[in-house]
């Protein structure tokens, strides 16, 4: 398994040349952020975003600090270059056992582990669902500020296929890799994500969930997919990360999304997988105006997959 272990190590760590950040604990007047989507596929849904306050860089937030975060009252309008909608604001208070639970799959959260009262922006009346092709545009109002957004949903290309494949070294019976197996249109920018669930869990993105096709334009290619650890997670096993236990059941959810989107996670990344008392800040890219976060569309397909040798 060495020869896995030190390339799952590289997954970790590589990255493009990005920019060195030195961040500024001074005290600045708070702008909104933006975690916002759209999508479009199988599982088309409407817009629906978190809207929030930036804090200083170097203040403690607990659980309590993020719940009063929040913004609520927002005026947000969502436009595909035809029709506009107006999102309004659910809280998961406000929500009967049963919608708590679909709520928290459609924000890819296990239940048990929201320790708040999460507040998000949608269209309730479903009238906008994502469409490969087309361009969204957002538009915020709130707090005295304005804040403009604009994504793009690109077509979407599928994996071809999935293997379960002995683990590189000494075989191990418990454990499998899993590859895709990609045929990357040629001649244009394609940018890929995916997330993956585990056992019916929550769908979730591993360290590095992005790749571009500039190494592979126009290629069939075979890319590897990690299983995602938990955040933070203290006991990290080197030698089995990224590998999944036979007889688990997996959920892939294999995304397309734009330039500005890729940047984003990329950039974000980065940053989470180089923390430490030595390392260097990015500045993590967006693609809002007048604030900071991210409007993404994407177009997405799932697979469910048994694991298998």
């Amino acid at each position: 398994m060495q020869k896995w272990a030190v390339l799952c190590f590289f997954v970790l760590v590589l990255w493009s040349c990005e920019k060195p950040f030195v961040p500024d604990n001074a005290e600045l007047e708070p702008q909104l952020v933006v975690e916002g989507y759209i999508e479009a596929g199988e599982r088309a849904r409407p817009p629906y975003l978190l809207l929030t306050r930036s804090v200083p860089f170097f203040t403690e937030f607990n659980a309590e600090d993020f719940n009063a975060n929040f913004v609520s009252g927002a005026e947000i309008r969502v436009s595909d270059g035809e029709d506009t909608v107006a999102l309004q604001e659910v809280c998961l208070d406000e929500l009967d056992a049963q919608q708590k639970q679909l709520a928290a799959a459609f924000l890819g959260l296990p239940l048990d582990s929201i320790g708040f009262n999460i507040c998000l922006y949608t269209d309730l009346t479903f009238s906008m669902l994502g469409e490969e092709g087309k361009t969204y545009e957002l538009w915020i109002e709130a707090e005295g500020q304005e804040v403009y957004a604009a994504t793009s949903i690109p077509p979407h290309v599928p994996v071809n296929e999935f293997d379960f494949r002995e683990v590189p070294g000494e075989p191990v019976d418990t454990l499998a890799r899993l590859i895709g197996l990609i045929s990357d249109p040629g001649g244009e920018a394609n940018f890929y994500r995916y997330q993956m669930g585990i056992n019916g869990g929550p769908i979730v993105s591993p360290a590095a969930s992005v790749v571009d096709d500039r190494l592979f334009d126009g290629q069939t290619f075979e890319f590897p997919l990690f299983r995602p650890e938990p955040r933070g997670n203290p006991d990290l096993d080197i030698e089995t990360f990224g590998l999944y236990t036979v007889g688990d059941t997996v959920e892939v959810k294999w995304i397309n999304i734009d330039k500005a989107q890729y940047d984003f996670w990329n950039t974000l990344e980065f940053n989470t997988a180089n923390q430490g008392p030595f390392s260097s800040y990015t500045l993590v890219e967006s693609n809002v105006v007048g604030g900071l976060g991210l409007w993404g569309g994407l177009s997405a397909s799932y697979y469910n997959l048994v694991v298998e040798k």
